[in-house]
């Protein structure tokens, strides 16, 4: 079982930056991709921006060129970086990290999420 845990949300001005990181801990044999989800009032999640262990990322068109993920494997953290936060942005963000279980199974967990709030 792996453990998600985010932290780094908060409070920010529009045109503001942000950090948030995601520490993955517990037994697995191989980490995959972490990622990165975002959940507004009324809406559905969605896919914000990801990584796979190789380091190919994806980012989802509403935060290209503003958000910046990165990962160290060795730490098994990722971590988003946020620039020109809109209030669009707003959202409680989870982290997801999908691993493969030492008996091969692939499995998926998520972090409790933490709140984003672009504000004036």
């Amino acid at each position: 079982q792996v453990q998600v845990v985010e932290s780094g949300g908060g409070l920010v001005q529009p045109g503001g930056s942000l950090r948030l990181s995601c520490a993955a801990s517990g037994s697995a044999f191989s980490i995959n991709v972490m990622g990165w989800y975002r959940q507004a009032p009324g809406e559905q999640r969605e896919l914000v921006v990801d990584i796979t262990s190789g380091g190919r990322t994806y980012y989802a068109d509403s935060v290209k060129g503003r958000f910046t993920i990165s990962r160290d494997n060795a730490k098994n953290t990722v971590y988003l970086q946020m620039h020109s936060l809109k209030p669009e942005d707003t959202a409680v963000y989870y982290c997801n990290v999908n691993y493969r279980t030492i008996a091969g199974y692939g499995m998926d967990s998520w972090g409790k999420g933490t709140l984003v709030t672009v504000s004036s």
